[in-house]
């Protein structure tokens, strides 16, 4: 009867090439798919449209570089953005899960969402954005903001694959390292501009399958007004809590103000604690507590003249039987706005 191990080293001995040499092991770094850099950069282009259509970037990083006078259209997400010395063009990026960062570009009008976003030495930028945390500007100027608007089929999805909320959006809340004394270096654009004439559709037919929208109401993110001076005095806090239907309810509501006249000003998605509750419901937390931890809320401020009392009416009717929280009254209503967003802020480190 043989020994168990010596008939294990004679198979072990036998499965050996000849010449006694050992396979190498295979780890599994080793087995994945090789990434050719080129695939992922556009670089000394001119008077091109150019671009990748969903699932062909899948989170890597992308380098746009020394292109002039061309279209741009990264459909899908990705994990950085660099765009360096690119002249007159137009851009757009689909959610970046880090940063996008432009760097000595002058005349270029661009669509985009990331975590964080930071121009440094350019001039003459348009740039319709969503950003998670403050946007910075850097030895720049005459670079103006909007808010973005964009559609497309896969682009939901896209958000959630780069970590991004479509309810965290700091679009208009600028910080500018370099302030030159009596100038300011960027504006917000008119609310009134048309993202098409500064962001065109592609016009190639690879990239015009892509099922593009503009429209206000179709944005995959909540247009907000976010630092444009109110209209009015009375603002609205509305609070929704995790569930099934949250960012359904809430474009809902969104779409049912607005239609009434009523203006977003801005929203956020963050998760709360039982102390934050107190702090921003007050005498109402013991209602909310066993709801924050089916995950983060989402906030939304609405204003204009009977704004509460236009909410109040809307979620009676539309969202009877869903738990929310709605601003009591035109007198408190700014200090549940003031409560909330502060709480938020602090807590993104905005």
């Amino acid at each position: 009867m043989g020994c168990f191990f010596s008939n294990r080293r004679k198979a072990e001995k036998e499965s050996q090439p000849e010449g006694g040499e050992e396979r190498p092991k295979q780890y599994s770094w080793d087995q994945r798919e090789k990434v050719d850099p080129k695939d992922y950069m556009f670089s000394g282009l001119k008077d091109e449209t150019v671009g990748r259509l969903p699932g062909q970037v899948a989170g890597q990083q992308f380098l746009i570089q020394d292109c002039e006078n061309c279209n741009i259209y990264i459909f899908d997400h990705s994990a950085t953005i660099t765009i360096d010395d690119c002249t007159n063009c137009v851009i757009f990026l689909g959610p970046v899960k880090g940063s996008v960062f432009f760097r000595n570009c002058r005349d270029c009008k661009c669509t985009l969402a990331c975590q964080q976003f930071r121009v440094r030495d350019c001039r003459k930028l348009e740039v319709f954005l969503c950003c998670a945390t403050q946007p910075i500007i850097e030895s720049s100027t005459n670079i103006k903001f909007g808010c973005f608007q964009w559609y497309y089929p896969e682009l939901a999805f896209q958000f959630k694959d780069a970590g991004l909320s479509i309810f965290n959006n700091t679009w208009s809340n600028i910080h500018d390292f370099t302030p030159v004394s009596g100038e300011l270096n960027w504006s917000l654009l008119p609310e009134n501009a048309v993202v098409q004439d500064h962001v065109p559709l592609p016009t190639t037919e690879e990239l015009k399958a892509v099922r593009v929208s503009t429209e206000a109401n179709r944005s995959i993110v909540p247009v907000s007004r976010g630092q444009r001076q109110k209209s009015s005095d009375e603002s609205c806090l509305v609070v929704l809590f995790a569930g099934d239907y949250t960012i359904a309810n809430a474009r809902k509501l969104i779409d049912e103000m607005v239609g009434k006249g009523f203006f977003l000003v801005q929203t956020k998605e963050v998760s709360m604690k039982a102390e934050d509750a107190q702090r921003v419901f007050g005498e109402k937390a013991p209602d909310f507590l066993p709801l924050l931890n089916k995950g983060p809320v989402i906030a939304l401020e609405f204003n204009g003249d009977g704004a509460v009392e236009g909410c109040q009416l809307i979620v009676n009717e539309i969202f009877n039987g869903t738990k929310m929280f709605v601003s009591e009254s035109k007198e408190t209503a700014s200090a549940d706005v003031d409560s909330f967003y502060n709480f938020a802020d602090i807590q993104m480190g905005i």
